[in-house]
């Protein structure tokens, strides 16, 4: 007899469930093995990107499997909003989608329809044959299946804050996400994150949120800024990434034990000051 099972809860009811801000970290390397790990820190949510990393579908699916038995909800972001790739992600089991640059109502809405079925919505009906509904296991999911998938989407330019109303009146959007980096660069301040206009834009957006009674959620991997926003509003916050962490730490230990000489600009084995470890 097989096995009746039901889908996770969403990152919808997750940031309804709580009075907190949920904190959560990037997940970019690729590997399910980091993926794990990460899960089992104690962080509020991950989020799996496929813009910025990579990701295929098989990895995806690798790390949906790898983190499944931890507390944690997980978001992926596609590199696209697109109605073929977001029906093989959801197909795949993801729940919980950020949507990149989305920049009007209209945009939002092709997101929403994209994970609907019809005549809600356009999503290709496979269900049978997907790890979503596990093989036809989940009771019901093609009537359920909406209940079951929650949609963000992120607001990453100037034109998206001057629409950001329009957006979240969107029925489906379930929350907002701004970039701040993106954000900076469509303000012309590539590179300027905690710019005022910038911080500005942003505080906008999450006010625009709470006023529709929707959540609103930014990146933040400066711990002051991460704060202020929760500060102003902020339901859920990106804090760290796994290849920053791993980054840093890396450096950070090297620079315990590898020495440098003055004129070689850091580097262990070049130029004039060539300091070669002994083994």
């Amino acid at each position: 007899m097989p096995v009746r099972v039901e889908p996770d809860r969403t990152f919808r009811e997750a940031l309804a469930a709580t009075d907190r801000p949920l904190a959560g970290m990037w997940v970019c390397s690729g590997s399910p093995l980091i993926a794990e790990l990460c899960a089992g820190a104690g962080l509020d949510w991950l989020l799996i990107d496929a813009e910025h990393s990579p990701n295929g579908l098989e990895s995806i699916l690798a790390q949906l499997q790898a983190v499944r038995g931890y507390p944690v909800q997980v978001v992926v972001r596609p590199p696209v909003n697109d109605a073929v790739l977001l029906k093989q992600y959801l197909d795949l089991g993801v729940q919980d989608l950020l949507i990149p640059m989305v920049n009007s109502a209209a945009e939002a809405k092709a997101a929403v329809d994209a994970v609907r079925y019809p005549p809600h919505g356009v999503r290709g009906v496979g269900s049978a044959l997907a790890r979503a509904s596990r093989w036809n296991r989940i009771p019901d999911y093609l009537a359920r299946a909406a209940e079951t998938i929650s949609v963000t989407v992120q607001i990453e330019t100037e034109a998206a804050v001057a629409a950001v109303e329009e957006i979240l009146a969107v029925d489906g959007v379930d929350a907002i996400f701004l970039g701040p980096s993106d954000l900076a660069a469509s303000l012309g301040l590539l590179g300027e994150q905690e710019h005022p206009k910038v911080r500005a834009a942003v505080e906008h957006c999450l006010s625009a949120a709470r006023t529709a009674g929707k959540p609103g959620g930014v990146n933040a991997f400066n711990e002051a800024t991460a704060r202020d926003y929760m500060d102003a509003g902020a339901s859920f916050v990106l804090v760290g990434a796994d290849v920053a962490v791993l980054a840093r730490g890396t450096e950070a230990l090297a620079g315990k034990f590898i020495p440098t000489a003055p004129d070689d600009g850091g580097a262990p084995f070049g130029g004039t000051g060539d300091v070669r470890p002994s083994y």
